[in-house]
């Protein structure tokens, strides 16, 4: 008996793992983008209570809403010329970097890693910003 039931067991557990079927659902082309500032070098800088920061805004007309609201937006910073890229927030030759998004634009600062005084002006950087697209479920 218990021979028939372990025969039973192991035939309803075979064929139920048998029946099962992974879907795959492959979306069309890659959605994601890349865009290049080189040579960044307009900084301004700018003192908000009590705290200096220097700022610099990158054009991006592929920021899009879609993007900005649902997809994820990365940001890599490297010295010009250089290939070597460091995703922000970083601290990259002695300054920390972080960014903000919205439509249309990225917005890099700099400043000192410990948030005071005033920082020194940028070395010139080439800035790499990738959009990358996401489905909302």
């Amino acid at each position: 008996m218990k021979k028939l039931l372990s025969i039973l067991c192991v035939s309803i557990i075979a064929l139920t793992a048998a029946s099962c079927k992974k879907e795959t659902i492959v979306q069309g082309g890659n959605t994601n983008q890349t865009v290049y500032a080189t040579n960044v070098t307009d900084w301004t800088l700018v003192t908000e209570n009590g705290r200096s920061f220097y700022k610099t805004d990158i054009n991006v007309p592929k920021l899009d809403k879609t993007y900005s609201e649902n997809g994820a937006v990365l940001v890599y910073i490297a010295n010009t010329g250089d290939t070597q890229w460091e995703q922000v927030p970083e601290v990259f030759a002695g300054q920390a970097f972080s960014f903000t998004h919205d439509v249309g634009r990225v917005t890099i600062y700099a400043q000192n890693p410990t948030g005071t005084g005033t920082p020194t002006l940028p070395v010139p950087l080439d800035i790499k910003i990738v959009l990358i697209d996401s489905n909302v479920q």
